[in-house]
């Protein structure tokens, strides 16, 4: 078991502005963020942002619909609410949280990934998106004149992505995620930092029995094709599965998403 530890504030007000306010409000008991946990559509969940960051995952993930001006939060747009916005939901929390951590999410930890999917239409979404993460840049991971520097939040827009728009960002706050199509592309991971694909578009295997050989092989061959370009790889649709998890784990995956928080961290922690 390793035996390291990253202290994480997670006492916020969900909706607002106050995280951490009162100085005496305990924090959580110290957890080890998990690098391969990815939180898929994680405002689905009683408290966005919190439940995951208390299992210790590093990856949410985050629909959005610009709608009157605002970035709002829902899987549909007949669910929008205008109370839910990236900002309160997100940005704002996550800001206050790396303040109260000495510059990251996880106290030493490494960058958080916000997987940003726009539902809306790309190119005028991503353009209120790069205005109001630019309010958040200091904690950002951000090129700017060629120089690509790490910072406690990593934002990565998926879903309608204005690729064009995205590249001729500079500053540029965020990078895109890309489909296996994209494997091979010359495109360099600082923009494009990650592969994700429909999981059922590439493999029969659904995590009961043994994992056909043949899907087996062809699993780390696109794992390795994603490293040998620096980038991360990930899949959705994968059934809530350990035995799947085991195989994408054991294949160099790089996230793994579930909904289910605490069973996809119980499987993890098994493995450290």
């Amino acid at each position: 078991m390793i035996r390291e530890k990253w202290l994480i504030c997670v006492s916020i007000v969900v909706w607002g502005s106050t995280a951490c306010a009162q100085p005496q409000v305990p924090l959580v008991e110290p957890v080890i963020p998990l690098i391969n946990a990815h939180a898929h559509n994680d405002y689905e969940h009683p408290r966005p942002l919190l439940d995951a960051l208390e299992q210790g995952f590093t990856s949410i993930e985050a629909d959005v619909y610009l709608v009157d001006g605002q970035l709002l939060v829902a899987h549909n747009l007949s669910d929008v609410s205008p109370e839910r916005t990236l900002e309160g939901l997100y940005l704002s929390p996550l800001q206050e949280i790396v303040r109260r951590n000495e510059g990251r999410v996880y106290r030493d930890g490494p960058t958080v990934t916000l997987l940003v999917d726009i539902k809306s239409n790309g190119k005028e979404t991503y353009e209120v998106l790069s205005a109001l993460l630019t309010r958040y840049a200091p904690v950002i991971s951000e090129l700017r004149d060629g120089a690509y520097t790490e910072k406690a939040i990593t934002v990565v827009i998926s879903g309608n992505r204005a690729l064009e728009e995205i590249e001729k960002s500079s500053p540029r706050l965020a990078g895109v995620d890309g489909r296996a199509a994209d494997l091979d592309s010359n495109q360099p991971a600082v923009l494009l930092p990650l592969i994700s694909d429909n999981w059922t578009s590439h493999f029969s295997y659904r995590g009961t029995g043994p994992m056909p050989d043949a899907e087996r092989k062809k699993l780390r061959d696109m794992v390795a094709r994603a490293h040998a370009r620096g980038r991360r790889i990930r899949f959705w649709a994968t059934a809530e599965s350990p035995e799947l998890w085991s195989e994408l784990k054991t294949a160099g995956v790089d996230l793994i998403g579930t909904d289910d928080l605490s069973m996809l961290s119980s499987f993890l922690r098994s493995k450290l």
